[in-house]
């Protein structure tokens, strides 16, 4: 690799070559690798030299290339890897963080890397190497699949994501040197993944400052207008606040306990946020100052409480034990907000010097540690739960913005503990529910839940789960997922599993209901029954498949399920096909099959019972109930939907699109009820609601939905009610009750196109 390399732009064109870099930056780069050696005392020899040879190699690759600032490109892989000794990863991290661009930008190959530094190495390389080269309909999309890809090489190391993080960090740390016109999408990015991130996995101090920084970048403006604020108020409460400090100093003297006292100051985008979030002004923002009480064992962090709350009143309320019910990421602290001297909010943190470590390092714990607790499991600890669930949804959703969505949702940092029955605590993200609950202690729980407890009481599946609250999920073996609980679940992981068992079970009963028009169009043509797939017709299902375009013959009959492909034109091909290979038509069934054509029951018609879940939807502008006339419409990639024969809607579509249209028949025995609507016009007088509730309980009509006139104090006015009947007998009985009803003016079913009914 001795060609001078230019430099790589952002869009992987490469422009004409520049100078070679001035002397006194080449000096620059020497020095910072200098101090990165300087760094690196905890580990062997040998392994510093490996690093070394990683160190040329990067150079020599990046020979030419300048960054914005003008700075020889090498100092930003040295700046990286600086950041990882700061957290005493080992030799392989490293010499992947010197070489994380090489691939990249240099067009060094990953066998190339593999024969120089193992395996290992080219590993972690690979995994933090941009999908740039693959072309990608959109920015989202590309940005999204390299989102993926990141986060799948980091569930099978933890190392690719620290060094991603550091490696963020001295991007934005260089932001200024970059054109104006792309700070405000690095930074968006910083804040919405990587910051998060970097919270997960309890890496504190880089969550800080890529917040810190891209509020920066991101609102320039309302950044410096907080930082006067914030420089103003250090002024005027500098006395005070050291007055407090030397009050706790004295009092733990007094108490004869050894302990190390830090002050700490809110950051600027948390004060903002906090702003933003209550609607607060700058002066109501009470708790910016705050103490770090480090000390030597776990019970000195209760004595040190015991102390405080001697010396200053404690706000009600603002007491946090994360020793005893550890934060996700592993984070260990005592919290309480104390009123300290004029009035002012101070807060205080009380936590060991090895809970400090993982507070401020969180998974980067795991090298700290290493060296005097080999058997440390920090790293089984913090986050690679988090990680392992990201896995699991990545087998089921392919789709990587779908994915991109689902890790989103689970980066939400803020959690409520609760407990299993058993007294088990599980961490869950704010605003989770009952739901999320079930799919966080299994996809089998999830997916069979029926109802649940909280603290002994039945709840609504949609209900919010709160801090401390003991959860008992009642399952049933034959329930399924409800497409409903999409509309309220909080997590990525009960999310994609509810999608995941969604489709399948879509997917399965569009391929029956294609099977079955095909097999009736089919019929029309002249031949009983679809070919079977044997070796005999192999050939006619290759030749079909190839003029529709599909995989397989699951796939097609599928897309004739959803109403993608019409089964008449399938059918017709089909039977061309088969009568080259010598099977004529039936003449006598062709006749048969017109004849009864115009019947509603046909002999190829689709049955419904309402078994039917994901493939079959029931028109919510006309509502059918077994008895009613119905027509079947096959929507494109909606599967099949079924209209009255003479709803206003169908006939429009009938105009459009007849084709789409198929035979559909009730079964005689119904599995379950049908919902249909109601409009009952009342005199407005006291109970009448209740009256007619209880007429619709009277007659067994289950009531889903219930919607009234806007209207206040009028005369009359207007309920409209979905029930649930079996069928149009029960429906009839309905009508008259309701209309034997005291304060019942009318009743009468709405259908599309009639007055005060919205589809």
């Amino acid at each position: 690799m001795s060609a001078v390399l230019p430099p790589a732009t952002g869009k992987g064109q490469r422009p004409a070559p520049v100078a070679m870099p001035s002397p006194a930056a080449v000096n620059a780069a020497a020095a910072s690798f200098a101090a990165l050696t300087a760094r690196l005392d905890y580990l062997e020899p040998a392994e510093i030299e490996q690093v070394r040879q990683a160190y040329r190699f990067a150079d020599e690759a990046h020979l030419g290339q300048i960054r914005a600032s003008g700075e020889p490109y090498i100092t930003h892989p040295i700046a990286v890897a600086s950041q990882c000794a700061e957290w005493k990863l080992d030799a392989q991290a490293l010499m992947a963080a010197l070489l994380h661009d090489a691939i990249e930008d240099c067009g060094v190959t990953k066998p190339q890397l593999i024969e120089r530094f193992g395996a290992a190495v080219a590993e972690l390389v690979d995994g933090l190497t941009k999908l740039d080269k693959l072309q990608f309909n959109t920015r989202e999309e590309g940005q999204a699949e390299s989102f993926r890809k990141m986060l799948l090489a980091m569930a099978r190391d933890v190392r690719v994501i620290l060094i991603k993080l550091a490696d963020r960090s001295h991007n934005m740390r260089t932001l200024e040197d970059v054109p104006r016109e792309k700070w405000g999408r690095t930074s968006r990015e910083t804040l919405d993944i990587y910051a998060p991130i970097a919270h997960r996995l309890g890496l504190n101090q880089t969550y800080r400052e890529l917040q810190e920084l891209a509020f920066r970048y991101l609102m320039p403006w309302r950044h410096d207008v907080l930082e006067k604020a914030v420089a103003k108020a250090r002024s005027r409460r500098r006395d005070l606040i050291q007055k407090v400090q030397r009050e706790v100093e004295a009092a733990f003297e007094q108490a004869g306990m050894k302990v190390r006292i830090a002050g700490r100051e809110k950051t600027l985008y948390s004060i903002y946020r906090k702003m933003d979030e209550k609607h607060l002004s700058f002066a109501q923002v009470t708790d910016i100052y705050g103490f770090r009480v480090v000390v030597p064992a776990v019970t000195d962090c209760y004595t040190a409480l015991g102390v405080l709350h001697q010396m200053y009143k404690p706000v009600p309320g603002r007491f946090k034990d994360h020793i005893a019910i550890p934060k996700v990421n592993g984070y260990q602290s005592l919290h309480t907000t104390l009123v300290g001297p004029s009035g002012v909010s101070v807060e205080f943190q009380m936590r060991t010097e090895a809970m400090h470590v993982v507070a401020e390092s969180g998974v980067a714990a795991h090298w700290l540690y290493k060296a005097s607790h080999p058997e440390s499991d920090y790293a089984e600890r913090l986050g690679t739960k988090w990680l392992q669930s990201l896995l699991d949804i990545q087998h089921e959703t392919r789709d990587a913005a779908e994915f991109w969505d689902h890790v989103k949702i689970d980066l939400f940092p803020d959690a409520v503990y609760v407990f299993t029955p058993k007294s088990q605590i599980m961490a869950m993200p704010r605003g989770a529910t009952v739901v999320d609950f079930a799919y966080a202690i299994h996809s089998n729980v999830g997916d069979r839940t029926v109802a649940a407890k909280i603290n002994g009481v039945q709840v609504p599946l949609r209900t919010e789960l709160k801090n401390g609250d003991v959860v008992e999920v009642v399952t049933a073996p034959v329930s399924t997922p409800n497409p409903a609980w999409l509309g309220f679940v909080r997590t990525g992981r009960a999310r994609s599993k509810i999608r995941h068992h969604l489709k399948s079970l879509a997917q399965a009963e569009s391929q029956e209901l294609g099977e079955k028009l095909l097999t009736q169009a089919l019929r029309a043509e002249g031949i009983e029954r679809l070919p079977a797939d044997d070796e005999g017709h192999h050939a006619v299902w290759e030749k079909l498949l190839r003029f529709t375009g599909n995989k397989s013959r699951a796939e097609l009959l599928t897309d004739l399920g959803l109403g993608k492909r019409i089964a008449g034109i399938v059918a017709k091909r089909l039977m061309t096909l088969m009568a080259e290979l010598g099977e004529k038509p039936d003449a006598l069934l062709i006749t048969r099959e017109r004849y009864t054509a115009h019947e509603n029951v046909s002999q190829g018609a689709v049955v419904l019972d309402g078994s039917e879940n994901a493939s079959v939807q029931f028109a919510a502008c006309c509502r059918p109930v077994p008895g009613d006339g119905i027509v079947g419409y096959l929507g494109r990639g909606e599967g099949l939907v079924v209209h009255l024969d003479d709803c206003a809607v169908a006939r429009r579509l009938q105009h459009k699109d007849a084709e789409r249209f198929i035979g559909v028949e009730w079964a005689d025995e119904p599995v379950r009820p049908f919902e249909t609507t109601v409009m009952v016009t009342v005199a407005n007088t006291k109970g009448v609601l209740a009256r007619v509730a209880s007429a619709l309980a009277s007659v067994e009509a289950d009531i889903t939905h219930v919607d009234m006139d806007e209207e206040r104090a009028q005369d009359a006015t207007d309920l409209r009610f979905i029930v649930a009947v079996r069928d149009r007998a029960h429906l009839d009985t309905v009508m008259r009750t309701l209309k034997r009803t005291p304060s019942v003016m009318r009743a009468q079913r709405l259908r599309a196109g009639h007055s005060g009914h919205g589809r």
